[in-house]
């Protein structure tokens, strides 16, 4: 469903699907994004925060909110077109807007005006931008096959986006555009292009690039921020493994049967025959017996090592709880207290904060914990590990500190080699703009400019794209190759553009400008769009406000 919709709607509503992101969406984004953060991260047991109803730290709410906005999106402009953070603010705002018809006792939307609103729905357009009564038919139908979304989500959506479209019809602003606006729209939606468009492999070029000692050294000293060394604990590790308690676990039947099944997913039944007995694969009979005892010695294992890890933890607390009670202080004290219990730490590796010690895993967890260590309290509670469980003994911080160039020089010399790769290929651009503009000059053809520039290993792939406006652009158009025509005349040869391991350089063979008599019906109908989609800017604005306020007011209060 959702690919047929990103197909067809890309190719014929794009430049429309952007202005309406750009200003119903974005727009708003903008206005709130900066306060509101990460909305869910406290969500933990018994807190709430109350946002028009939903509860922000409760992640069935906001995976309720955030489900129900990327659906909403995708039956307005045909796919979702958003990133997470992106799809929130847009969950936020439509929380907000049912609010307002709450307080303002708007009427329930009648059937008449979903209907309505279904009939405008991007989704369900056909190629002239009509409401096609086949395709919605076409899309109740892949609802029945759909795991994800149901009839039930799809009414609830639309409820909810009518009564949303009546609040930000009382919000609008008056949408005024002016003629020129009007103009450049319709120049970037719909002039008419061919373009041939060359692209260099940024991997099939190879300088030779040998930095002497002193240019190296240059660079080290005015890049010395990129290589700092992160604060470091040292610390050493007090490991209960989990194997060691492995003995003294027992299980009944019963509990291997029950760990089984609770979590099925790990342990799924063993492939069986394509033919079996002569019948296909899809008319056997599945037998949960007989799929129980073929993984029953994996379960057994697997619950007898969660339970060891669970006695390795124990472990592991009571030597912190005992260290504690006895008040051991760090030194000899601690040596010998470990040596009566028979344990013994090892010596760790320093590490940062943003990777723990790597002999427990890398756990930023585990990192958290040790940077939380000083003099006074130097040891941690029990932390779990792949093998099962420790605590941390600290030793000592180490600062931050800028390396030595012979410390870090491997780094250095691939982060060096790699900059003046990319201005070296930056410079080739230049090169190859030139002999493919003089070629071209000179009665050439494209294609075969481009091709004759290809030496020295570098590999050019050029190609002429068949006429196309900005309504219906190739699916797969780079955006870099798009954003590069809104320089070009008729002739002209863009700089060449670099995007990822790419370089672009783009040839506007022809360019056709549309018809902009202001009395056309075309200058009239982009007019219209557009005032459309500047009056809810006022809507966006109204609602980006008392999203804020509502956040801010909800905000969770530092002790």
């Amino acid at each position: 469903m959702i690919s047929w919709i990103q197909r067809t709607f890309q190719r014929h509503f794009r430049i429309i699907f952007i202005v309406l992101l750009g200003v119903t969406i974005i727009s708003f984004i903008v206005t709130i994004g900066a306060s509101s953060g990460s909305l869910n991260q406290s969500g933990r047991g018994g807190i709430t925060r109350d946002f028009f109803g939903h509860n922000l730290a409760s992640q069935a709410d906001m995976q309720q909110l955030n489900s129900d906005a990327a659906l909403s999106v995708e039956l307005q402009i045909g796919y979702t077109g958003m990133d997470d953070q992106q799809l929130q603010q847009y969950a936020l705002q439509r929380a907000a807007a049912l609010h307002l018809a709450r307080e303002w006792h708007l009427p329930a939307p009648t059937s008449e005006q979903q209907v309505d609103f279904i009939k405008g729905l991007r989704a369900f357009a056909d190629e002239k931008g009509q409401f096609d009564a086949i395709r919605y038919d076409g899309f109740r139908r892949s609802l029945q096959n759909n795991p994800r979304t149901s009839e039930a989500d799809i009414a609830r959506v639309v409820a909810d986006d009518t009564e949303i479209q009546t609040v930000r019809q009382l919000l609008d602003g008056p949408g005024y555009v002016l003629p020129a606006d009007v103009r450049e729209a319709m120049v970037r939606a719909d002039t008419t292009w061919t373009i041939g468009v060359a692209t260099v492999d940024y991997a099939s070029f190879k300088p030779t690039i040998a930095p002497s000692a002193t240019e190296l050294g240059r660079y080290f000293q005015e890049n010395a921020f990129r290589y700092q060394i992160a604060p470091r604990v040292v610390a050493s590790a007090v490991e209960f493994p989990a194997i060691n308690y492995i003995g003294q676990v027992q299980v009944t039947d019963a509990e291997v049967r029950a760990y089984y099944e609770a979590n099925p997913a790990q342990f799924p039944a063993p492939t069986p025959a394509k033919e079996k007995a002569g019948k296909p694969l899809s008319t056997i009979k599945a037998d949960p017996a007989k799929d129980f005892a073929a993984v029953r010695p994996q379960v057994e294992a697997s619950l007898r090592l969660v339970r060891a890890k669970n006695l390795a933890a124990k472990a592991a607390s009571d030597l912190a709880y005992g260290l504690y009670q006895a008040k051991v202080a760090d030194g000899p004290a601690l040596t010998a207290f470990l040596a009566a219990h028979h344990l013994s730490a090892k010596l760790l590796a320093p590490f940062t904060a943003e990777a723990g010690p790597a002999e427990l895993g890398g756990s930023p967890e585990i990192a958290a914990a040790a940077f939380k260590l000083d003099a006074q309290q130097y040891y941690t509670e029990a932390l779990p590990t792949p093998a099962g469980a420790a605590i941390l003994l600290w030793q000592q911080q180490l600062p931050a500190r800028t390396p030595l160039l012979s410390e870090v020089r491997a780094k250095v010399l691939a982060d060096y080699t790699e900059g003046e790769k990319r201005q070296r290929f930056v410079q080739l651009g230049s090169t190859l703009h030139n002999f493919i503009a003089a070629r071209i000059k000179a009665g050439e053809s494209f294609d075969k400019a481009a091709g004759e520039a290809a030496t020295g290993g570098i590999k050019i792939e050029a190609k002429t794209l068949a006429p196309f406006n900005m309504r219906n652009r190739p699916k797969d158009l780079n955006s870099t190759v798009a954003g590069a025509l809104e320089t070009l005349n008729k002739g002209q040869l863009s700089a060449m553009a670099v995007d990822a391991d790419q370089g672009f350089l783009v040839y506007a063979a022809e360019k056709k400008m549309p018809n902009l008599n202001e009395a056309g019906p075309e200058f009239n109908a982009m007019r219209l769009t557009i005032a459309s989609y500047m009056a809810r800017l006022g809507a966006n604005n109204y609602l980006g406000e008392l999203v804020t306020a509502e956040l801010k007011r909800t905000e969770p209060k530092v002790q």
